[in-house]
This record gives C-alpha cells, sequence and structure tokens, in this order.
C-alpha cells in the first residue's frame, strides 16, 4: 500500500490514528538535476493490489481477461464489508455508544482482524509465500486451485446475498472457467507440437546434419574434428523429440467427459510436456546457426528493431 498508508493503518491498530506520513524527495545519485518530488503512495509495482495516493489499483487481471469479473467480485465484497460496517455502527449508536469511537473501536477491529492481509514488500520475493502461509493466507498457485473457491458456500452466500449471482450461476462460471482452462492450454499444447516439429526440430536437424558432414569431413582429411559443438546439439534435439512424443501422446489421450477431468489432464500432462519442449527448445536457440533458425530469437525480439 506505500509507506503513507501502511503507517496510517498502523497506528489504527495501536489506538488511533494522528498523523500521515507526506511526501518526501526522490535520492537518485545526480547533482545536475532538480530536487524530485516522491508520492507517498505505493511505486511498488509487486504488488496485485495497490495504494496509488488517492486510489487503489487492481494489477492482477492477465491481458486476455476482462476486469468485469474480477471487479464484479471485488465490488460484491466491497458492498459486504460497508453492510457489515454499517450495521455495527448503527447498533453501537443505537445502544447509546459514542459514533467517533465506536468507529475508531471498529476500525482497530477490523485492522486487527484482518491485518494479515496487507503487506508492503516485495510481492515477487521468495520470502512472501513463506511469510503469508505463516499469516494464514490461502496460496491458490493455479487456475484450478482457485476456480474451486466460485463454489465454496461463503462465495456463493455472498453473491446470493447481493443478489448478484445465484447458486446455479456460481456453479456455471465455475464450469466455464474449467472449460476455457482446458480449451485454452489444448489449444496451446497443439500449437506447441506443430512448432515443435515442423519449425524447431527440422532447423536442429540440419545443424546437426552440417556438423556431423564437417566433422566427417575433417576426418576424411585426416584433420582432427571437434565433435563437442556435435555433442552440445545433439543433447537438446534428443530432448526435444522426448519432448514432442510426450506432448504428442498426452494430446491422443483419453479423458473423463467432464470439464474438471479435462483441466486436471490439461493440468497434470499437457503443461508440462508443453513445458519439456520449450526447455528444450531453449537450449537449441542458444546453439543453432542463426541463419537456420526459423523463429525470432530472444535477442532479435528484445534488441533489435
Amino acid at each position: 500500500m506505500g509507506d503513507q498508508l501502511q503507517d496510517v493503518f498502523g497506528q489504527i491498530a495501536n489506538g488511533a490514528a494522528t498523523s500521515s506520513k507526506g511526501k518526501g524527495t526522490m535520492i537518485i545519485g545526480v547533482d545536475t538535476l532538480p530536487i524530485l518530488p516522491t508520492d507517498p503512495g505505493d511505486r511498488n509495482r509487486t504488488s496485485p493490489f495497490a495504494f496509488t495516493g488517492n486510489r487503489f489499483e487492481f494489477r492482477a487481471p492477465g491481458s486476455m481477461q476482462s476486469v468485469a469479473g474480477p471487479m464484479t467480485t471485488i465490488n460484491t465484497i466491497m458492498a459486504d464489508s460497508l453492510d457489515y460496517i454499517a450495521g455495527i455502527l448503527e447498533k453501537a449508536v443505537a445502544d447509546g455508544e459514542d459514533f467517533d469511537k465506536a468507529v475508531q473501536q471498529l476500525l482497530t477491529d477490523i485492522i486487527t482482524e484482518h491485518g494479515a492481509v496487507v503487506f508492503n514488500g516485495d510481492g515477487y520475493a521468495d520470502a512472501w509465500p513463506i511469510e503469508a502461509e505463516k499469516r494464514g493466507l490461502a496460496n491458490l498457485k493455479t487456475t484450478l486451485d482457485a476456480l474451486p473457491e466460485l463454489i465454496t458456500e461463503p462465495a456463493m452466500e455472498l453473491f446470493e446475498k447481493y443478489k448478484v449471482f445465484n447458486h446455479r450461476e456460481m456453479h456455471s462460471r465455475y464450469e466455464i472457467g474449467l472449460e476455457q482452462y482446458a480449451l485454452t492450454i489444448g489449444v496451446e499444447a497443439r500449437l506447441t507440437l506443430e512448432v515443435g516439429a515442423t519449425s524447431i526440430l527440422p532447423a536442429a536437424v540440419r545443424y546437426q546434419t552440417e556438423l556431423a558432414a564437417n566433422v566427417a569431413a575433417l576426418k576424411a582429411a585426416g584433420v582432427e574434428g571437434d565433435p563437442d559443438a556435435l555433442a552440445a546439439v545433439s543433447g537438446p534435439l534428443a530432448e526435444l523429440k522426448a519432448g514432442l512424443g510426450s506432448l504428442k501422446s498426452a494430446l491422443a489421450d483419453e479423458v473423463g467427459h467432464s470439464a474438471l477431468a479435462e483441466a486436471e489432464h490439461a493440468r497434470d500432462a499437457l503443461l508440462p510436456a508443453m513445458l519439456a519442449v520449450r526447455a528444450a527448445a531453449d537450449k537449441l536457440e542458444d546453439i543453432v546457426a542463426d541463419d537456420l533458425w526459423p523463429l525470432p530469437t530472444y535477442q532479435e525480439m528484445l534488441f533489435m528493431l
């Protein structure tokens, strides 16, 4: 959330917020530039839900994902939270409590109970999942880990309560999520197989053939050849062939007819096989001659126009 709001939260948890950090100056080590002010809000791009001075930014949706679904969920959660806060405060006032004191106590209780979700460090660091587990936070690493959360009783009751989705509609969204997951990975797997078999494999074989011919020609001429380059390409090439074979077999496997079975097969069989092909192809990209490599290399995509 940034140092400013983090500090305010800490003060509220300990009783009451009496101050707020303001803007500072940015130290960049260049004396010829003017003093640059820093925003007290978040500038840590590892946060999926960041406070940026006057608003929260939700940065989690992927490039192919509509923000409508996540925003529907966030707004429903917000409605429930405001409903809860209003109910507590209305009861406190009705019981004769001072409104300001009731607000302060409520905020302290909320931050104390739910403050574990607030993290102001590096969300990409390996230490964060460990810290999150200590805080009792769920770590849903894959789509298939996350999708069942849609049809848990608390989630379905929340959306039903505010007439956003009923139970049947939540189950429908769950099924659609499974189908989309299996369909997307299936398309990617077939494309991986095609590109690997018709582009990368032939290029690697041609380079292997050139190297083998070179070694043989040198040997015939009585010159000691260097088989190291040939061995270097032969290893990843064998890995590529094995990966393509595993991927082709996985695509041909018979799976159950349920959306869940297809999604589990995509996660447990197709993805590992695709990653094996990818790993072998990455090794070959560093070895095969550029004039034989049929695809743009990482170097070309990153550093060349």
